[in-house]
């Protein structure tokens, strides 16, 4: 299984380096659900940024400026989709109206492809399960508490998901899945 982990400067008091810090050792911490890829999201002057590898979280290199506030980050145990095609890794990049968003996800979901059908999501490069959650998303046209507990009802299976738009905006969706914020 996959796990997220993330963090916030609230009070604007912490520098570029202590988050990259901060990130390393969490994310390292993190790949014991995780070794396949290693990725993160963070926001600079309103543009969503997103970083991601495949290759453990020991050997990702983590360059978050001083002025990101909100980083989410995600480790991959591969289920679907090779780790080696980077697209297939998280967080996966989602587009409504002219924000953007990252979701990353924990877990397994089991209705992916027929969801695919059923609502007419359209065909990506993306072989995962989780991208299917951010269709569902863009395809509703909005991205608030409605919006995101209408996908949690339609995706089948084991979750939990992080949401972060270019307002830095951080949304926690908890399914069956562990999740902790400390």
């Amino acid at each position: 299984m996959c796990c997220l982990f993330g963090l916030i400067d609230y009070g604007h008091s912490l520098t570029g380096r202590q988050k990259n810090q901060m990130l390393s050792v969490l994310a390292s911490a993190c790949e014991t659900r995780g070794t396949d890829a290693t990725g993160i999201a963070y926001n600079v002057a309103g543009t969503l940024r997103i970083y991601k590898r495949p290759v453990p979280a020991h050997r990702l290199c983590f360059r978050v400026p001083d002025t990101a506030r909100v980083i989410l980050g995600h480790t991959r145990m591969t289920t679907q989709g090779s780790a080696k095609r980077n697209y297939n890794n998280h967080p996966f990049r989602g587009r409504i109206r002219n924000n953007d968003f990252a979701l990353a996800h924990n877990g397994v979901l089991q209705n992916d492809v027929s969801l695919r059908k059923k609502k007419h999501l359209p065909k990506s490069k993306i072989q995962t399960d989780s991208y299917v959650a951010v269709q569902l998303l863009e395809q509703n046209r909005a991205l608030d508490l409605n919006s995101l507990k209408e996908m949690a009802e339609q995706v089948e299976g084991s979750f939990a998901f992080t949401v972060m738009d270019t307002q830095n905006n951080l949304y926690f969706v908890k399914g069956d899945n562990p999740l902790c914020i400390y």
